[in-house]
């Protein structure tokens, strides 16, 4: 099971890391991925690269390199910082890369300006995995997404392609044939954000709602339908070979338990 599904770790510092990496490898889990958000940003995101690539070359690593956070004074410093963060990722091959631009997309710098200026670096050999929201157009006035994929696309350095969370399969579903049709004959992996159901995450939503992440009323204030929808989004996953990333922590038997529990129990 384990080989179907990655796991993203939440932590403080590179303590907390350990323990959870620890964990990961008590319960043999080998794909996991490192977010770039919140505290987790700038030197501890440099840290945990470190730390992982010295201490745990058993792991399947995807960091996030998100260009918001990791800005630093100018477009041109901060490209050389990501550019030798590339280069490092040719040198150790436990660890891939999802370029996001971040929540707040900087002026000229974000995935789709970066990745035409790498396109044009000489003795380049990477690929990256690219973030993809299909619920910007519909439900937040953004009918960029399509284009803004397609650039990114054109420079073929994209090899996996990763779905923002959200509650409508049939808006996903349309645009997972639009994204096929347009890599063609082209290999994109396919990976799905997935949160298992729970009060707290229900009551963490509606207190504070993520930045251009769609969850249905349906769904927000009826756990049941929010159960009933999970099944359905995994279903879906697996339909269409979308490698499902668990967002949930998992960080504890009891919390893995109800993780595979509900993977297993899926209609």
């Amino acid at each position: 099971m384990n080989n179907n599904i990655r796991f993203e770790l939440s932590f403080k510092n590179i303590s907390q890391l350990d323990d959870k990496l620890n964990f990961c490898k008590l319960n043999n889990i080998t794909n996991i991925n490192i977010p770039c958000k919140g505290l987790l940003k700038k030197d501890l995101f440099n840290s945990t690269i470190k730390y992982i690539s010295k201490n745990y070359n058993e792991f399947n690593v995807t960091y996030h390199y998100s260009l918001y956070h990791q800005y630093s004074k100018n477009k041109e410093k901060s490209y050389q910082d990501f550019l030798d963060f590339v280069k490092g990722s040719q040198t150790n091959k436990n660890y891939e890369i999802l370029l996001v631009s971040g929540s707040n997309k900087k002026k000229n710098f974000d995935s789709v300006d970066v990745l035409a200026y790498l396109k044009k670096e000489k003795n380049l050999n990477v690929k990256f995995g690219v973030a993809y929201n299909p619920y910007l157009k519909k439900y937040y006035n953004n009918s960029s997404e399509r284009e803004r994929f397609e650039k990114k696309n054109s420079t073929g350095l994209i090899n996996s392609i990763w779905f923002q969370y959200g509650t409508d399969i049939k808006v996903l579903h349309n645009e997972v044939t639009y994204l096929k049709k347009v890599a063609k004959d082209e290999k994109l992996n396919l990976f799905g954000s997935l949160f298992i159901p729970s009060k707290q995450f229900l009551a963490r939503f509606k207190f504070r709602p993520w930045k251009e992440v769609y969850i249905s009323e349906k769904c927000l204030y009826a756990l049941e339908n929010f159960f009933d929808f999970t099944n359905d989004l995994v279903s879906f996953y697996k339909k269409n070979n979308i490698t499902p990333v668990i967002e949930t922590d998992f960080s504890s038997s009891e919390k893995l338990y109800s993780v595979y529990s509900f993977l297993e129990n899926e209609r």
